[in-house]
């Protein structure tokens, strides 16, 4: 067996951070050696499919993420959404929206109370306020060494560095993981420096506003306003419009935006990595796909509360961190409660054998059959965002090379984009093809639909607050 991969540096030349993490794992040392034998013997189910480095990381991050050891909101949300800075082959130009009219918002909320249940009745929202919302562009910076700092000059003009070392018109809208209340542009800005190097393209990294402090829709809000934002630049933004067939990530009315009636028009596509589509947990993968995924089952977190702080329980109380009670259930927070997806953008769907799996097979299979075109891409033994976390190995760049193969595509040939699923064998790559009906295939939307509501209401019945998954 190669040791290869655990060259660790000399303790007394290593940075604080490094030291500091290294002792972080001190205490998991007996983990990390029960973990490599049943890895070497071949006893864990995780063997077959990850190899030994893999298998250790996954191991010891489900150790840090059980509830038993919950930190209080606030501490989470400092200790996860730590800028480090800017070095190495990226530019970052940080750009904020202008406040716009409330048509935005007046839309939003119409939105809202027209994909409610027939036998639901009007919604009270509390409707959040308009804020500058920011976001990262990002692009790749070839002649940089690994620590080279941005030069000290303006936003705008780091913005005009980045575009000279775009090669496509391709923009990607990046919205980060974590759950809707953790992460930051800064956490993730490792992946959308891989996917601008990639696809040649820019990303445009938002900083949308994190519950518990601001709730639904206050994150999609500020995703909305974003996305207008690109196709309709304020005044004093540093970019050209955006042609929509461009921006690869909704609406069919027209708004007031910053003085002018303006068309929300549609993006080319949406390229979906893990995603939440189900934020009652309602799903089977939330148990019996344990053993692949280092989040915990949705039972661990009921329960156990995190400490009190000031971010939470709110005020008034609620169940879930993301929304009010009575909208875990709404289409635009349990995107798997959507009865019709006709007339969407092509749509690339990948996931592992992880917690979130038969949402996400379920979306695939439901946007196939709504006719719209859709790449689902199955890794075979695989985590939550394994390409995000695994990324040395040959699934993550396999995934990587699916994810952004699909941006490119929408914008050079959107046309040819045939909907395909498969499963990718994670010792080989080789890819299986399937079929849509296979997906899930002894479930049907209204099962998915009846999953989803009792399970909203035996939460609420029985859980005095859930934390929702990293």
């Amino acid at each position: 067996m190669s040791t290869s991969s655990f060259n660790f540096p000399n303790p007394l030349n290593m940075h604080p951070a490094q030291l500091k993490l290294l002792l972080s794992l001190l205490p998991k040392v007996p983990l990390i050696a029960r973990v490599a034998l049943l890895h070497v013997l071949h006893m864990s189910k995780s063997s077959q499919y990850l190899d030994l480095r893999s298998d250790l990381i996954v191991s010891v991050l489900r150790s840090y993420l059980q509830p038993t050891k919950l930190r209080s909101i606030t501490s989470t949300q400092k200790f996860a959404n730590r800028d480090s800075g800017v070095k190495g082959r990226i530019w970052v130009s940080t750009y904020a929206s202008l406040v716009p009219e409330t048509d935005v918002r007046d839309a939003l909320a119409g939105a809202i109370q027209s994909l409610r249940t027939p036998d639901t009745p009007e919604i009270d929202i509390r409707l959040p306020g308009i804020v500058p919302v920011e976001g990262e562009w990002t692009g790749y910076r070839a002649g940089a060494t690994s620590e080279e700092r941005q030069p000290q000059i303006g936003e705008k003009e780091k913005y005009e560095k980045l575009q000279k070392e775009v090669t496509s018109p391709l923009t990607v809208l990046y919205f980060h993981g974590g759950a809707y209340y953790l992460l930051d542009p800064s956490s993730h800005r490792p992946v959308t420096k891989k996917i601008a190097k990639m696809t040649g393209g820019r990303v445009y990294s938002v900083r949308y506003r994190l519950a518990p402090q601001n709730p639904f829709p206050a994150a999609l809000l500020d995703a909305l306003i974003s996305y207008l934002t690109l196709l309709y630049p304020p005044s004093d933004a540093y970019h050209q419009p955006v042609d929509p067939r461009h921006i690869v990530i909704a609406g069919d009315r027209r708004i007031r935006w910053h003085g002018e009636e303006r068309d929300i028009l549609l993006p080319g596509g949406l390229a979906l990595n893990s995603p939440w589509l189900d934020i009652t947990q309602s799903s089977a993968s939330w148990e019996v796909n344990k053993d692949f995924d280092y989040l915990p089952p949705a039972e661990a977190y009921a329960k156990h509360s995190p400490p009190p702080c000031e971010a939470w329980p709110a005020n008034p109380p609620r169940i879930a961190l993301y929304a009010d009670d009575d909208l875990l259930a709404h289409p635009l927070v349990t995107l798997v409660m959507s009865r019709n997806w006709k007339g969407a953008p092509p749509v690339f769907i990948c996931t592992g054998w992880e917690l979130l799996a038969d949402e996400d097979k379920y979306m695939a299979r439901k946007l196939h059959e709504d006719g719209v075109p859709v790449v689902f891409e199955e890794y075979e033994g695989m985590p939550h965002c394994f390409a995000i976390i695994l990324t040395t190995t040959p699934n993550a760049r396999r995934c990587f090379d699916g994810w952004t193969g699909f941006m490119k595509k929408i914008i050079t040939h959107p046309d040819t984009i045939d909907s395909k699923a498969i499963t990718v064998k994670a010792k080989t790559l080789e890819e299986v093809s399937l079929t849509f009906e296979s997906l899930l295939s002894d479930v049907s939307e209204e099962d998915i639909r009846q999953r989803v509501l009792e399970k909203k209401e035996t939460t609420l019945a029985s859980t005095p607050q859930v934390v929702p998954k990293l």
